[in-house]
């Protein structure tokens, strides 16, 4: 299929997926005027931001800044890529999706007939792992749950199911059809040295993992007894599965979500942490399955929370990589704070022990990051000792410096005199003293132009707002004259340069152009109550305007001054002069 011939059905698809019904059927939204209003689902909203604009067919969150059309939300909400995205849609509104030429119609439907395979058979296989744990040959599994007090109404909740051998789920998988080299892509088997098909999970506990939309993509194992093996292990990544790329539980956390906003999601290690705090009612948990947290978890978890409440091992304070790791929730604009739990207990053993009341009280203690930080480099000393007390102060002042503010410093440097009985002046001049610890980001921080807050692009935001939403004193304003300072602010420009000229200017056609954040967000963010609309806002965007050509005005100056000192002939500089005092006419009547 042609590319043109495929934008006809995107739009098609987007015409028959109404954005307020496909949005409403996720999240409860209100009608105020023309636009649906409802509380955020991408960040912790206490007040609706979040706007759907069923005439222009887009949604906005003026909190977050969270924008898109019909695709961008299901692309947001059920992170998914763009195909997926469609997929979805088209099956709600009953339609094909056509491939864009034969041969990508005939890889698209390559993969999607694989992954489909694949994902049958992990189904199969969970199916297979849960009729064994109750077939006589798993009692030690089932041993092993009731002593974790593990209820069955639990078991079936996460589907926890028991790998008897190595052998019969191959032989189940192969007797269902499946190839061999299907079982090995899907992670579930493996080869031995003898080359023969074995259960990659042999003889474990199985628990499935299970991505957001409910399929299973890969199973963890457990070990049931004394072994050497490791305790813990998870099926390899696939094409279904990456670690990195998933949280544990998400699928339960997703169904919470739609219930009601979520304060705060609880980060824990493993499986069997998650398994206890939700049976004990704790039902937003998420688990990172033992890697440090990635960029991509940390992104799933904003969609469901902005705050993290990190619930890892009671010894993992020492683990400073972990440590590090979490660093990555704060630079994504995550809350993070930390649970203390006791020495060498997690939050299962705590369940255990102290119920979900003496759970609770730890999470009532939760601190922030930085607080933990200091906490945990004071259990490395003994502060009775005097060089150890020296060293604690030299780590714990090298943490002070990392507070975002002077009163937070000052806090903790009131904790840290506490703690070692030096004076507040002493640490406050060791403070002053050190050297700066120069900070090693994960990510490369992006500093944003001086002229990103002027009056200048406050302007050009202004003008392009009441273009792009076609406001009746914006009409006749040439956009195409305009010049802009950047570049995403030059693309929606030339958006409604096309649109005026097709007579179809449609804001939410940009989406299909531009990511849905930075200026283009700013912009959004302008359509808000009667900003654009009214007498002062006329006044204000006729003011913006002659900002615009006063700037445009003064740049055409400073280059003639420059054209003017490099001529080199009589006529070459009376041409200049000659542009140089129209110019200079021009800025007297805008400045009068």
């Amino acid at each position: 299929m042609r590319d043109d011939a495929f934008a006809e059905f995107l739009n098609e698809l987007k015409a028959k997926n109404d954005i307020a019904e496909v949005i409403g059927s996720y999240i409860k939204l209100e009608r105020k005027g023309y636009n649906y209003w409802a509380c955020c689902p991408f960040h912790h909203d206490k007040t609706p931001s979040f706007s759907v604009n069923s005439v222009d067919k887009y949604y906005h969150c003026f909190g977050c800044g969270a924008s898109g059309d019909v695709i961008g939300f299901i692309k947001a909400y059920e992170n998914v890529d763009f195909n997926q995205a469609v997929e979805i849609l088209a099956a709600r509104a009953k339609m094909k999706v056509p491939a864009r030429d034969e041969r990508s119609a005939k890889e698209a439907e390559a993969r999607k007939r694989k992954k489909d395979r694949l994902l049958a058979l992990m189904k199969d296989a969970a199916r297979f792992y849960r009729g064994n744990l109750y077939s006589g040959g798993a009692d030690a599994c089932l041993a092993y749950l009731e002593r974790r007090g593990i209820a069955p109404t639990t078991i079936k909740k996460f589907g926890l199911g028991a790998s008897l051998d190595y052998f019969s789920l191959p032989s189940r998988l192969l007797s269902l059809g499946y190839s061999r080299e299907e079982c090995l892509e899907s992670g579930a088997c493996s080869q031995s040295e003898q080359g023969k098909l074995i259960d990659s999970l042999g003889e474990r506990l199985i628990v499935p993992i299970i991505n957001q939309m409910d399929e299973v993509i890969a199973f963890g194992g457990r070990v049931i007894g004394e072994t050497s093996r490791a305790k813990y292990k998870n099926s390899r990544e696939t094409a279904l599965f990456e670690k990195s790329k998933n949280l544990f539980n998400l699928n339960l956390v997703r169904r919470e979500k739609r219930a009601g906003p979520i304060p705060y999601l609880i980060m824990v290690e493993g499986y069997m942490d998650v398994i206890s705090l939700v049976q004990a009612g704790f039902s937003n948990v998420v688990a990172s399955m033992g890697t440090s947290l990635t960029k991509e978890q940390v992104r799933l978890c904003k969609r469901y929370a902005d705050s993290v409440l990190i619930s890892y091992d009671g010894d993992f304070a020492g683990q400073k990589a972990n440590l590090r790791g979490l660093e990555i929730l704060k630079q994504e604009g995550i809350r993070v704070r930390v649970v203390p739990l006791p020495e060498g207990k997690d939050p299962d053993d705590v369940i255990r022990a102290s119920g979900p009341e003496g759970y609770r009280r730890c999470l009532d203690a939760a601190m922030p990051l930085i607080d933990f930080r200091l906490r945990a480099a004071q259990s490395k000393y003994d502060l009775s000792r005097t060089d150890e007390k020296r060293e604690f102060v030299r780590e714990a002042i090298g943490i002070v410096r990392e507070a975002e503010s002077e009163t937070e410093r000052e806090e903790l440097l009131k904790r840290i005199s506490a703690a070692t009985d030096v004076s507040m002046s002493a640490l406050r001049r060791d403070y002053e003293g050190a050297p700066a610890k120069q900070p090693e980001p994960v990510f490369p921080v992006v500093v944003p132009a001086e002229d990103s807050v002027s009056g200048e692009r406050k302007a050009e935001r202004f003008v392009l707002a009441a273009c792009l939403f076609s406001k009746p004193y914006a009409k006749d304003c040439d956009i195409g004259s305009l010049e802009f300072g950047d570049e995403t602010l030059s693309r929606i420009a030339d958006f409604i340069r096309r649109g005026r000229a097709q007579g179809n200017l449609r804001p939410s056609g940009l989406f299909d152009e531009m990511d849905a954040e930075g200026e283009l967000s700013e912009v959004l963010n302008l359509d808000y109550a009667d900003n654009l609309d009214g007498a002062r806002a006329e006044r204000y965007f006729r003011d913006c305007l002659a900002t615009l050509r006063l700037r445009s005005i003064n740049r055409k100056i400073s280059l003639c001054r420059e054209e003017y000192a490099a001529a080199e002939t009589k006529e070459e500089k009376g041409e200049i002069l000659s542009r140089l005092a129209e110019l200079t006419r021009q800025l007297k009547n805008y400045r009068n």
